[in-house]
């Protein structure tokens, strides 16, 4: 099978095209910097020709309210690029829970895409994940200062970025489920916990502060970004993630 895959230079991406690689398909990364421009439409047909399966790894540069404008854009663009080109399958990354978090714009944007990708002409499958262990770090400095860092006790599954991509490359493979998969990491954390094992398991002095008033994820409300009964766990721990990784 022959595979487009957007965003495909990424953190997810550039995993998911050496997985299906490796399975035996032809998959293609696209990005900006191979000429393909999924707002201004640049090398989409081109990218398209031929494809059997698209995989949008895309993201919006912000996570402000310009970000809903960016996959409105996007997705228009790749649904009518791959409808002329035949594409039989058009598949999305998403995030656990992320049509419950209105107050966040970001999450409002997601979900947007998820509104157009099922309500396009191509048959799809969306793959919701939960929040990725690579990210913890960034996570935590949004609210770090010279005392060290705060963070909210929501709950949070991390998942590893290799899992998230065999999960897509598995999906893309199959027939579209015109619907939606979640996938989650194996453990539940409260994030101000989960930020205390990150900073011993590296030596780091900082210490972590309970606020549940401090970054993006106060906001959240219970554990809706934690996987339901329904998901697939994913079989990397984060003890072993962060043994294997000194940095994200």
């Amino acid at each position: 099978m022959r595979f487009a895959v957007m965003g495909g230079t990424g953190l997810i991406g550039s995993r998911t095209v050496k997985r299906l690689n490796a399975d035996g398909n032809e998959a293609v990364p696209h990005s900006k910097s191979t000429g393909v421009d999924v707002i201004t439409g640049q090398g989409l047909d081109e990218a398209l020709a031929g494809t059997d399966v698209v995989i949008d790894l895309t993201n919006s540069p912000t996570f402000d309210d310009a970000s809903p404008d960016f996959f409105r854009q996007s997705v228009r663009n790749l649904l009518e690029a791959g409808r002329k080109a035949g594409v039989r399958h058009a598949v999305a990354l998403s995030i656990v829970g992320v049509d419950q978090v209105p107050e966040l714009d970001y999450y409002r944007a997601k979900t947007l895409q998820e509104e157009l990708l099922a309500a396009g002409p191509i048959p799809y499958s969306i793959v919701r994940a939960t929040q990725f262990m690579e990210f913890v770090d960034s996570i935590m400095s949004w609210t770090a200062d010279a005392a060290g860092v705060r963070l909210p006790a929501t709950p949070i599954q991390p998942i590893a970025a290799q899992d998230v991509a065999d999960a897509v490359a598995e999906i893309a493979a199959g027939d579209p489920l015109q619907g939606i998969h979640n996938i989650a990491g194996p453990e539940v954390f409260p994030l101000d916990e989960l930020g205390r094992i990150t900073l011993a398991a590296r030596s780091d002095s900082w210490t972590v502060t309970t606020d549940d008033s401090a970054g993006m994820f106060a906001v959240v409300r219970g554990d809706v970004l934690t996987a339901g009964p329904d998901a697939s766990l994913a079989p990397t721990r984060y003890s072993d993630w962060l043994a294997s990784h000194k940095g994200p």
